[in-house]
Formats: structure tokens, C-alpha cells, sequence
């Protein structure tokens, strides 16, 4: 995982070094300090060179300039650097959940997937800039200093040595405990903001059951175990931190008392423990630097577990090796013998079920709820795989097509229509990007929604809010379509596309349909079967079986289970 972290330094290297480069410098800078101080102390105040100490001073305080300015250095690029990983890394989350299958969708909170996208992210950004500089700084200025210090006085050196063993050691403890507290609270918020999301797209049926008192307790309840992770972690943190304080604090007062004993001696002279208590002051940043080194680490690399966790994910569906890209499509569908039960459940949804849909024919698949029509098409553009039997696209099995090819000569019009929280007019273009203005417009003319459009105050650039909730259900709707027109897709799929509409809008829906259908390979999933009277051929689907077909007069002169839905639906 190490390994795979350290990829995301390659594209930033420069970066990478220089912040290092400017940390190594400024420690190195550090360590001379006490140097410069022990020799003014130990020659030349003993001896009164007033120009001497003058021009010592100078150097000091120089050294103190440069050391501030490669700290600029170093926080503005190292933070640089941080976030352009967090870019890359969030460029490469978001595009390989792009390629994941709609089964990990349905197994997996938006919630838990934004979490992962900014909270744990930011946290990895942290330590990509933080850690190998604190590290690298602790390093330097240790080996340095103490270089230095066995070389002025290797008993008192010796000394000091003595208690870092304990400090370590206390880290370790506490950086495997505090690995799992971060995990924790990892999780708990992405917990919390799946409630969130929940409570807030629901909104409206909160308000339309009063159960606003209902939501607060489920929010209580993750808030809750958010607050208690937290705690935990806090409490971890504390006593490390606590710890770390004592032994810092006492390593300080060790240094003295040693060095007062070995100066009552006269094993040292006054000016040998000045400089041991500076380096000392000093040594105290690399050590605490340290100590975030082990804190950012657990934080980070439990963050990167997280993000890792996703990336290991493999799609489900993928391309063949050999997968081809037809330069022409007809939109000749054939569906044989499939089979199909959804991955989380064994319940079988289809049941062997063949249906033809010849191109530029208009075929109708009805049945009650739960029959198993909306997952048929489901399998059509490859959003999940067929169990058994094999589907056709014009003549060849969709697993030796690009999901590319079919998805773009495939368009679907659904009964719950998603409608970005953007402009129509970008909601429109969505069909099709890079489409000109007036092939916009003539979209939205075939789609009935033109007049409405030019209607609005701000026209094509009305926001239509989060899902539209601007728009009503027919207009929604009739965006869609337009948004299908201009994809023109060879193959067209109306998913109960009026089920939800008033009879106005139903009438405007239903002409939009019947121009979108026009020289197009028309499939028409319908509840209500007023709407597919006109099909070429009707297949009639029960519990995930085709048990009758024909037109809509033979399946009616038959009186049989197609008779009794046509009956019933006249009435809703």
C-alpha cells in the first residue's frame, strides 16, 4: 500500500524535492545556531572582540533570516504539493467510480462515497506534505545535533540519549491504538453524512408524514456514535500527547541536571552545557515533529485504507479484450432465453424470457409491477449481466460490443426522470455536448418544451434546481425527451415514461413519443396500456415470464391475462 501511495510523489517530484531540499537546509541552519553560540561564549566574549561577536551576531541573525525564508519556502510548495496530490487522487476516485457497476451503486451510500472524496482526502494531503517533511527534519536535526553534541562532550551526549528509547517506545504504543480511533471516526462520519443526504433529498416526505421528530432521532443516533468515535479518539490522543508532554518537559530538566552535575564536577565548562541546553531547545521540535509524524501517519494511512478500499473495487462489467465498435447500428435487438436474478438476492427476476424487437418496429412489454420489465431493459445497454440466454445487437451478442457503442445508440426515457441541478439548457445538451444552439432548440421544439422554454424569464439558462424540482413532472419529462433528441440514438426505450402525469401532460408526453419514434426502433415499457395500442407487437410479461405476445387487437379478442390488464388500467 506504501508503495502505491508513494506513486502519487512521481508526477510532483520537483515539487517533492525542494520541500525537502529547504527542510533539510533549515535544519542544517539550526544546528549551526548553538555552534555560533558556543563559540562566542567559550573565545571571543572571554577575549572582548567586540568586532568579532559583532560579526557572529550578523551571521546569527542572518542564519535566522534564511531559516525564515526556507520556511515560507517550505509551507507555501510543501502545501502545494500536498493538495496536487489530493487532486490527482481525487481525479482518479472519481473517475474509477465512474467505471464501477450499478450493483455498487445499489449497495453503497452517497454518503459513505463523499466522505471518501473530501474528508479522507484532505486528511491523505495532510500527511503526503506533512510526514516525509517532519520526518526528514526530525532526522537531520537529531543526527546533527547529537553528531555535534558526542563531539563536544560524549558523556553528557551519552545522557541524553537515555530517555528518547522511552518516548519511542510510547509513540509505537499509541500509534497502533490511535490508527484504529481514526478508522473509527473515519467511518462514524461517513455515517453521518449518509444521514445527511438521506434526510435532506427526502425532505419533503419528512414534512409530508410531521415525521421531522423521527429524522432528528436517526440523526441523534449516528450524530451520537459520531461524537462517541471521536471521544475515543480524543481520549487516545490525550494520553499520548500528554505523555509526549511529560517526556519532553523531562527530557529538558534531565539535560540539566546531568549537566549541572558533570560542570559541578568539572567534567564540563559553563559554555559546553549553554550549548547542550540549545540544542537541546532545538531538539525539542524534531521530536515533536515526531510526534506528528506518528499522528498524521495513523491518520493518513487509516485515510488511505479508506480510499484504497474503493480503488480495489474491480467493475463488474467490463469490455472484452477484443470488444468491437460497429461504425453503423440499425437497432435490431434480440433477446433469447435470458435469465437474470439481481447479485444480493437468488430470487429469480427472469425466467428464460425471449422477446424480438426488429429495427424501426415499435414493440410494447406490459405487466403488473414487479414483472420484471424494467430490469429486461436494464440488461439491454449491459447496467447488469445476464445470468443465462444472450441478448443481440444488431446480430451480435452485446458481451462482444463496447459498452461505449451500445450506450450511445441506446436512449432511455424513464418514469423518475434525474435532472442535474443546472441550466435546461445544459440538461438538454447533456444528450448530446457539443451540440449547436439550434439543434437545441429543435430539440426541445420535437419535444413539446420549446414554448414553455422561451416562456421563463432567463429561457434555456433557468436553473431547474437539485433533481428539477423547479419543473413539474411533465415538463421534466419532456426535457428528457429532448435531451434524447438530441442524441439520436437508434434504439429507443420508453420506461413508463407517462405513468406519473397528468392527462394533459400524458397527451403532450404521448406526441413527443410518437416523433422520437419515428424511423427508430422503438421499445415501450408501459402499466398503463392505453399507450401501446399502436405497438407492432405487445409481449406480456408475469413473474419474470413471457406468457402471450401479439398486437394489441389479437390480445384482446383472446380475453386472456392481457384482456384483464387492459380492463383494469382503464380504470386507474
Amino acid at each position: 500500500m506504501i508503495k502505491r501511495f508513494l506513486k502519487y510523489y512521481i508526477p510532483h517530484k520537483w515539487l517533492f524535492v525542494l520541500a525537502l531540499s529547504v527542510a533539510m537546509l533549515s535544519s542544517a541552519i539550526v544546528i549551526i545556531i548553538p555552534l555560533l553560540t558556543r563559540s562566542l561564549l567559550s573565545t571571543h566574549i572571554p577575549d572582548k572582540n567586540i568586532a568579532v561577536i559583532i560579526k557572529y551576531l550578523v551571521v546569527i541573525l542572518l542564519a535566522i533570516m534564511i531559516k525564515s525564508l526556507f520556511t515560507k519556502i517550505r509551507v507555501k510548495w510543501g502545501h502545494y504539493l500536498g493538495v496536487r496530490m489530493e487532486y490527482d487522487m481525487r481525479e482518479d476516485f472519481f473517475g474509477h467510480i465512474q467505471k464501477l457497476s450499478f450493483n455498487y451503486f445499489d449497495n453503497t451510500k452517497t454518503g459513505h462515497l463523499m466522505s471518501r472524496l473530501s474528508n479522507d482526502l484532505n486528511m491523505i494531503a495532510e500527511m503526503a506534505h506533512h510526514a516525509p517533511e517532519d520526518l526528514l527534519i526530525a532526522v537531520v536535526m537529531l543526527i546533527g545535533a547529537f553528531s555535534v553534541m558526542f563531539h563536544i562532550d560524549p558523556t553528557l551526549a551519552g545522557m541524553t540519549l537515555l530517555p528518547l528509547p522511552i518516548m519511542i517506545a510510547w509513540g509505537m504504543v499509541y500509534g497502533g491504538r490511535m490508527r484504529q480511533g481514526f478508522r473509527l471516526v473515519r467511518k462514524k462520519i461517513a455515517d453521518l453524512n449518509s444521514s445527511i443526504e438521506n434526510s435532506v433529498q427526502g425532505i419533503r416526505e419528512v414534512k409530508a408524514y410531521a415525521n421531522e421528530t423521527v429524522e432528528l432521532h436517526r440523526f441523534n443516533s449516528v450524530n451520537t456514535n459520531f461524537k462517541d468515535a471521536k471521544e475515543y479518539q480524543y481520549r487516545l490522543m490525550s494520553t499520548f500527547e500528554a505523555g509526549m508532554t511529560f517526556f519532553t518537559d523531562f527530557y529538558m530538566i534531565w539535560v540539566i541536571g546531568v549537566g549541572c552535575t558533570l560542570m559541578f564536577k568539572g567534567l564540563i565548562q559553563i559554555h559546553d552545557l549553554i550549548a547542550f541546553i540549545l540544542f537541546i531547545n532545538y531538539m525539542l521540535d524534531p521530536i515533536k515533529r515526531l510526534v506528528n509524524f506518528m499522528e498524521q501517519f495513523q491518520q493518513g494511512i487509516a485515510s488511505f485504507e479508506r480510499f484504497v478500499e474503493v480503488m480495489n473495487i474491480e467493475p463488474e462489467i467490463e469490455d472484452k479484450p477484443n470488444a468491437v465498435t460497429p461504425t453503423t447500428c440499425k437497432g435490431d435487438i434480440s433477446v433469447q432465453k435470458v435469465s437474470f436474478h439481481y447479485p444480493a438476492t437468488e430470487i429469480t427476476v427472469l425466467d428464460e424470457v425471449s422477446v424480438e424487437i426488429p429495427a424501426g418496429k415499435t414493440i410494447a412489454l406490459v405487466g403488473e409491477s414487479g414483472a420484471g420489465k424494467s430490469t429486461l431493459i436494464a440488461l439491454i445497454p449491459r447496467f447488469y449481466e445476464v445470468n443465462s440466454g444472450k441478448i443481440l445487437f444488431d446480430g451480435k451478442d452485446i458481451l462482444d460490443l463496447t459498452q461505449r457503442f451500445l450506450r450511445q445508440n441506446i436512449g432511455i426515457v424513464q418514469q423518475n426522470v434525474f435532472l442535474f441541478d443546472t441550466t435546461i439548457g445544459d440538461n438538454i445538451l447533456y444528450g448530446k455536448p457539443n451540440a449547436t444552439e439550434s439543434e437545441m432548440i429543435t430539440a426541445a421544439k420535437n419535444a413539446n418544451i420549446y414554448d414553455f422554454i422561451v416562456s421563463l424569464p432567463d429561457g434555456f439558462d433557468t436553473l431547474v434546481g437539485e433533481r428539477g424540482i423547479k419543473l413539474s413532472g411533465g415538463q421534466k419529462q419532456r426535457v428528457a425527451i429532448a435531451r434524447v433528441f438530441l442524441k439520436n440514438p437508434a434504439f429507443l426505450i420508453f420506461d413508463e415514461a407517462t405513468s406519473s402525469l397528468d392527462n394533459e401532460s400524458e397527451a403532450y408526453i404521448h406526441q413527443s413519443m410518437i416523433e422520437l419514434s419515428k424511423n427508430r426502433t422503438t421499445l415501450i415499457i408501459a402499466h398503463r396500456l392505453s399507450t401501446v395500442q399502436n405497438a407492432d407487437l405487445i409481449y406480456v410479461l408475469k413473474k419474470g415470464k413471457i406468457i402471450e405476445q401479439g398486437t394489441h387487437r389479437e390480445l384482446i379478442s383472446k380475453e386472456t391475462y392481457y384482456h384483464t390488464l387492459y380492463n383494469k388500467t382503464l380504470f386507474e
